[in-house]
């Protein structure tokens, strides 16, 4: 039998890169999906066919990451449709990278409502159902710019730093429930963002990284699985780099 067989799961930016992997992962295993998207409606029902293919239910909710009443909305909906919540993986995530010195406010506010404050927003909204059910499974998607930063990126760093935090504080106040709370640090991993590098950048890229290679999206899928499965019961608080070793 599949390790999250007919469990209910809430991928927030489902609908492309490390998410879109998260949320087909989740479903190999048994899950029954539910993912949030803010514009990439195309792409979103793509990644639901994929799902209700497998012959597992899915939902899509279109949603702004960076508003804090649509988390509840969204919650509150996937409830209704399946009945419970098992495991909420906050994806949902952005880059406005630039240095410190020609940061803007809005810069700033964006990535960190984005990455951080819809963390947060979407938690403390499913924590109540989890806390009910006395199960539970919240798993923060952070990047190794939270563990060891990374220049130009000052505001992403903060946010997925701050994750981390959220992480270890939100694992103490609920393990009582016997909910787990875990975080994932991938590396770089082959998105839009590292296609655009350059031959000279990419080579640069390789010379930080011990494997000498970028990671796949499922290679980042396959570790939310094992932190939402059976095989990661006694851990919690937790934060795995999956990094080719870079942290290392």
């Amino acid at each position: 039998m599949p390790s999250l067989q007919d469990k209910i799961a809430l991928v927030t930016g489902g609908s492309r890169g490390i998410g879109r992997s998260i949320a087909i992962a989740l479903a190999d295993e048994g899950a029954h999906v539910a993912i949030t998207y803010r514009s990439a409606a195309s792409s979103a029902e793509e990644v639901l066919k994929t799902i209700r293919a497998k012959g597992r239910k899915a939902s899509g909710h279109q949603s702004d990451a960076r508003q804090f009443d649509e988390a509840q909305k969204v919650v509150d909906a996937v409830v209704k449709e399946f009945g419970r919540l098992d495991v909420l993986v906050n994806n949902a995530g952005i880059t406005k990278d630039t240095l410190l010195m020609r940061m803007t406010e809005q810069d700033w506010d964006d990535v960190i409502d984005t990455n951080l404050k819809s963390a947060f927003a979407f938690s403390k909204a499913a924590c109540r159902p989890m806390m009910g059910q006395r199960e539970g499974r919240i798993i923060n998607i952070s990047s190794i710019a939270g563990v060891i930063g990374n220049a130009g990126q000052t505001n992403y760093a903060a946010s997925k730093a701050g994750l981390i935090g959220m992480t270890k504080t939100l694992a103490k106040e609920l393990a009582s429930r016997n909910i787990q709370v875990n975080a994932v640090a991938p590396g770089f991993v082959d998105t839009d963002m590292t296609e655009k590098l350059n031959p000279q950048q990419k080579e640069a890229l390789m010379n930080i990284i011990p494997l000498k290679r970028t990671a796949k999206p499922e290679e980042i899928a396959s570790v939310v699985v094992f932190l939402a499965s059976p095989a990661s019961s006694y851990m919690t608080g937790q934060v795995l780099c999956v990094d080719g070793g870079i942290v290392m």
